[in-house]
């Protein structure tokens, strides 16, 4: 439980930041609390449907398509979340690169403990 507590926690620092560093992505910190817990639901039911029925261009792409995917998992809860905004297709596409890097950084400095099998 303690993993997961430090994950979604790692996850809404890193939304904050990606919109501090990004000027066509808003949040508040409550959207970003709650929009963290929805992107995690969406990117575990909807990602998985999306990267199967894309797969071929993926391929084609050598996965950079993935980055659309994950643009298309923000502004889904851009959509959804009041105050998770995010301003255009295009800045979602950005967003997500951005995050994904931000978060990238912030796991190797932060080691997870809690996650041991």
């Amino acid at each position: 439980m303690k993993g997961w507590v430090v994950r979604w926690i790692l996850n809404i620092i890193a939304i904050i930041l990606t919109a501090a560093i990004l000027k066509g992505f808003e949040v508040t910190p409550w959207a970003a609390i709650v929009g963290s817990v929805f992107l995690g639901i969406v990117n575990a039911i909807i990602r998985p449907v999306l990267l199967i029925l894309t797969l071929p261009l993926n391929i084609l792409t050598l996965g950079l398509f993935t980055f659309i995917i994950n643009g298309f998992m923000l502004w889904l809860t851009s959509v959804t979340i009041k105050g998770f905004d995010i301003h255009g297709f295009g800045w979602a596409i950005l967003t997500a690169i951005v995050l994904s890097l931000v978060s990238f950084v912030i796991s190797y400095f932060v080691k997870d403990e809690g996650l041991k099998f």
